[in-house]
């Protein structure tokens, strides 16, 4: 297996900690081939005819992370854009659709952006609207380079031409566009013009200020924020990818700190989203959250019978599947040979890191015998996932082959276990 060296090394230092990293999660990831086989065959060909909605349920520490990240990862392969948007109650609240878009648009991310082969923006919704301009005129997904007129123009009338994308979303990615055409005024402005239209997505700003300056009639609110999210399936469509994936993870109890009146407006949005869902082609959403969500009986959906009965509840006896309304990662069991394999594939990683360690580093049956040795020591009470112990472990056992002085086991598992538990 080959591995950039740049990337393996960023996967080291995140496993180091215990925390998945950013990029390369597929490279070590196991138990969840099914499902995501599933996903690319059934749900990524699909995505472009009809919206689709799934949820994800688990405890804490079950892995909700990890397998959002493998989801992006998926998603970017299958040229998608990605959105990963934690929901909370002081910033995007579904109660506040709004917010929930603005979100969306702030942490949506290319294949380029994310693989960091491109100028990276301080907002990459930015990267989104200058690779549509490169797409539109040349076929070609480039970014941040001046375009000629004549590829500007032919730009211009594929968006102007969709009428399914809102009309001041259309002045607006006009606009952005304007600042890459040779006779754009020097980069001072042109930064201040790009910065502006993009505060404009996020419902910032005055509308008569935007009025006077880019034409537009209205701001991104509450009365339209879903006609937007519309609009950006669309113009994602339009710019040459197959969809966008939304990742929603509920922040902690989120819903529980929430009065009666708002609960029920976050819950009627939900609701709003799951029937039009069909209508909005190019869009994959899935919302995270802990069992709490479907069963609690003070602000879980049980409370209200339309919304249960759409979504229904987690079956922790079903090993999900991808055609599943609801992907329970608590009915996922992992055993010692999954483990076994994700630490032979770290090793892999580690060797890429370090390319003078191979001759350092552990026998795959060393490696897999280490991890037996922990998983025995590991209980269910301990309150600390045996993933997260595995990938942190095995890190600091290489570390130590390359050091000379390796641990046992015993002092191993004590060692990272109190580190753990600690942070």
């Amino acid at each position: 297996m080959n591995i950039d060296n740049a990337l393996s090394s960023q996967i080291v230092e995140s496993l180091r900690t215990g925390i998945p990293p950013q990029r390369g999660v597929e490279l070590y990831s196991v138990g969840n081939e099914k499902i995501i086989e599933g996903i690319k065959k059934l749900h990524f060909p699909g995505m472009q005819n009809h919206g689709i909605i799934r949820f994800v349920s688990g405890q804490w520490g079950s892995g909700k992370t990890h397998f959002f990240r493998l989801l992006r990862e998926v998603a970017l392969q299958n040229n998608c854009l990605v959105s990963n948007v934690e929901l909370e109650k002081s910033s995007a609240a579904l109660n506040k659709f709004q917010s929930v878009f603005a979100a969306i648009v702030r942490m949506v991310a290319t294949p380029s952006y994310y693989a960091g082969n491109t100028i990276q923006e301080i907002a990459p919704f930015g990267t989104v609207i200058s690779e549509s301009l490169s797409w539109l005129s040349t076929g070609v997904h480039g970014s941040g380079s001046e375009v000629n007129y004549d590829g500007y123009q032919k730009a211009v009338e594929k968006l102007m031409s969709d009428h399914g994308i809102d009309i001041d979303f259309k002045k607006m990615v006009k606009q952005y566009w304007e600042t890459f055409l040779p006779e754009a005024p020097d980069k001072s402005i042109t930064e201040q013009t790009r910065g502006e239209i993009l505060q404009w997505f996020g419902g910032e700003g005055s509308i008569g200020v935007y009025r006077k300056k880019f034409g537009v009639s209205k701001l991104v609110s509450k009365d339209n924020a879903k006609i937007m999210l519309q609009s950006l399936a669309g113009f994602v469509r339009l710019s040459g990818y197959n969809g966008l994936l939304i990742l929603f993870d509920e922040a902690e109890q989120a819903y529980s700190v929430m009065r009666q009146s708002t609960l029920r407006e976050a819950h009627n949005n939900l609701l709003s989203l799951i029937n039009n869902i069909e209508t909005l082609p190019g869009l994959f959403m899935i919302y995270a959250t802990t069992p709490d969500f479907y069963s609690d009986p003070k602000f879980g959906i049980v409370i209200y019978g339309a919304l249960s009965g759409r979504i229904g509840k987690p079956d922790d006896n079903k090993y999900p599947r991808a055609l599943d309304t609801i992907w329970n990662l608590d009915a996922v069991q992992t055993v010692l040979e999954d483990y076994q394999k994700a630490a032979v594939k770290i090793k892999n990683i580690y060797r890429s890191a370090f390319p003078s360690s191979d001759a350092l580093l552990p026998q795959d049956s060393d490696v897999e015998k280490r991890v037996r040795e922990l998983f025995q020591q590991h209980s269910h009470l301990a309150g600390i996932r045996f993933w997260r112990l595995l990938v942190s472990s095995m890190i600091a056992d290489f570390d130590d082959h390359l050091e000379g002085e390796v641990r046992s086991s015993e002092i191993l598992y004590d060692d990272i276990m109190e580190r753990l538990r600690n942070e």
